[in-house]
Formats: C-alpha cells, sequence, structure tokens
C-alpha cells in the first residue's frame, strides 16, 4: 500500500462533543476506503503531539475552523507544511473557512474529497512572529461570534500566542518583496501614491457616517503596501481587510469613512502589508487578536497544500 493511502487522522475534541454522529460518518468512510489510523487529542498539546507523529502518512484533521488553524500553525513552526497536502473533513458550528477554501460540506462529500481528490498549492499570510492566515484578515474585527486570543503583547514589540492560528509578531523581515511585477513597478507604485493623495483630500471634507450601536466606527490607520502608504493617520477608515489570494500577491481593500461616490474603496495587490496605528484590534480567520500598534504580513506562495476535489 502507498503512502498515499496511509492516514493519520486526527480528530479534534470539540468535533467529538458537537457532533459525534459526523465524525463516525467521517471514521467509516476514511477506514473504508484506506489504512487510517487514528488520534483523538484532548487538548491543545495533545493535538501538537499527534502531528508530530504523523510520520509519512498523510494527514487529515476532523474538525472545524479553528482545528485547521491549528494544525497549520503547528506544521508551519515545525516547517512541516512542505509534505503531502493536509485534508480536512470540517465538523461543527465554524466552517466559514473551509467553505471559502473549497472543502466540500457534509462529512461523507468531504471524507470521499481525501480520499479521491487532490492537494492543492495555496498562499499563506504569515506575520513576523510566524503567525499565519489563511483566508484573511480584517480589521477593525467587528464581527461577532469569534475566538478570542490572549493579548499579542507589547504594542510595539514582539509577541507569542497559541498554536490556534493567532497572528503573532517578532523581528520584522530584512527586506520587502515587491508586490509588483517588475515590468510594471514603476507605473504601479505611481498608481498608489495617486490613491494616497486622493485619500488624504478625504481628511479635510466633515465626515458624514453615522455611529452605529454595538459596531466599531471609523479609526485611523496607516496602512502601507510594499512600502507605499495607501492610506495615513489622517484619515479615518471604516476598516480594511487583507486576503492571502492567489499568486504570491495579497489582495487589500481599505474602505474610507466616507459617504457617496468618494467612498469608494482602494483595492491593490501586494506581497507585504503593513497596518499601524493606535493600538487597534483584528480579526485572523476566524481568531481576534491585539490590540497592537503594527503588524506585518507577507504572502509565502504556495506555502501550504490542502486537498480538494478534482
Amino acid at each position: 500500500m502507498s503512502a498515499r493511502d496511509q492516514f493519520l487522522v486526527v480528530i479534534d475534541p470539540v468535533a467529538r462533543r458537537t457532533d459525534g454522529e459526523s465524525v463516525r460518518i467521517a471514521r467509516d468512510v476514511l477506514g473504508a476506503g484506506a489504512a487510517v489510523r487514528f488520534c483523538l487529542p484532548e487538548g491543545p498539546e495533545d493535538f501538537t503531539k499527534c502531528l508530530a507523529r504523523r510520520g509519512a502518512r498523510r494527514l487529515v484533521v476532523i474538525g472545524d475552523d479553528r482545528a485547521l488553524l491549528r494544525a497549520v500553525q503547528a506544521l508551519h513552526r515545525e516547517r512541516g507544511l512542505s509534505g503531502p497536502a493536509l485534508a480536512l473533513v470540517p465538523v461543527g458550528a465554524a466552517q466559514t473557512l473551509a467553505r471559502s477554501l473549497g472543502v466540500p460540506a457534509g462529512a461523507v462529500a468531504a471524507a470521499r474529497a481525501v480520499l479521491e481528490g487532490s492537494g492543492r498549492g495555496l498562499d499563506l499570510l504569515v506575520d513576523e512572529g510566524a503567525g499565519v492566515v489563511l483566508g484573511d484578515l480584517r480589521t477593525p474585527p467587528v464581527d461577532g461570534g469569534l475566538l478570542s486570543g490572549p493579548p499579542a503583547g507589547p504594542s510595539s514589540g514582539p509577541s507569542s500566542g497559541p498554536a490556534s492560528g493567532r497572528a503573532v509578531a517578532s523581528a520584522a523581515p530584512a527586506r520587502a518583496a515587491s508586490g509588483l511585477s517588475r515590468a510594471s513597478a514603476a507605473e504601479g507604485h505611481a498608481w498608489l501614491r495617486t490613491c494616497q493623495s486622493f485619500v488624504r483630500t478625504l481628511a479635510t471634507r466633515p465626515s458624514r457616517v453615522a455611529a452605529v450601536p454595538g459596531v466599531a466606527g471609523p479609526t485611523r490607520l496607516r496602512v502601507e503596501a510594499d512600502g507605499v502608504t495607501l492610506v495615513d493617520l489622517d484619515q479615518p477608515v471604516e476598516g480594511v481587510r487583507v486576503t492571502a489570494g492567489h499568486g504570491g500577491l495579497a489582495q487589500v481593500e481599505v474602505r474610507p469613512a466616507s459617504v457617496g461616490a468618494e467612498a469608494a474603496p482602494l483595492r491593490v495587490r501586494a506581497r507585504r502589508v503593513t497596518v499601524s496605528g493606535a493600538d487597534f484590534r483584528y480579526r485572523a480567520d476566524a481568531v481576534v487578536a491585539g490590540p497592537v500598534r503594527t503588524r506585518t504580513w507577507t504572502v509565502h506562495q504556495g506555502a501550504w497544500g490542502l486537498t480538494l476535489p478534482g
């Protein structure tokens, strides 16, 4: 039997507690189609130990978005993402990230995709301290029902966090990678400077944004894409979103705090994105982190693989 047909299936304890029937179905489907070794961790530390015992087996996680984040974070820290593609059978309430990545819904469909699908290389957003983002990050984190991590450490210095996928900070990379192609770098940077100038002109206009109870209002942040400032502290913004994307470039969207035609969001693609300002929080996939004063994310092209339907 080839290594492709040998699985280490790690079943997240939350999945076992919340939907034991779906877990049982997934186990039956996987066990009928491959040589399977099951691992049932009781907590985050056991979860990481299970991953370390995978050997040459393909890793399958049965759990929700947070279990997937925990697995990718742990593999990234031990430099294990270059091996066979990770597979996921989503079980649990938090499955937004899994859906956005293309993982089928339902235990049967997802387990069959594990057996019959193929690995697809995906980009990864990595911050200064090796914290990872699989989908996107947003600030301010206005969405509810998210997992909040402990404080991200000193607001302007290194931080540490759990292996659940929360972004953390350490020493910044020595140099920024260019997010624009060499052929269009000059033109692209000129365009970004034009956007910056345009947004700054909005700072002189009175804000017409009404406050909504329970929702974060405009905030002042500096957003830089490959070293070019898109918006500075003198212009409030409604929000910033950075998505891992494809092809080694993240998709960056900045929404100025205005209404009408002038409130059209700024959208660019870049390899490295820095957000800074007064203490702010951000949501990285399913986890809310902060407060911090600065955070830089760099795209690692094709850094991890996920098994998806062919």
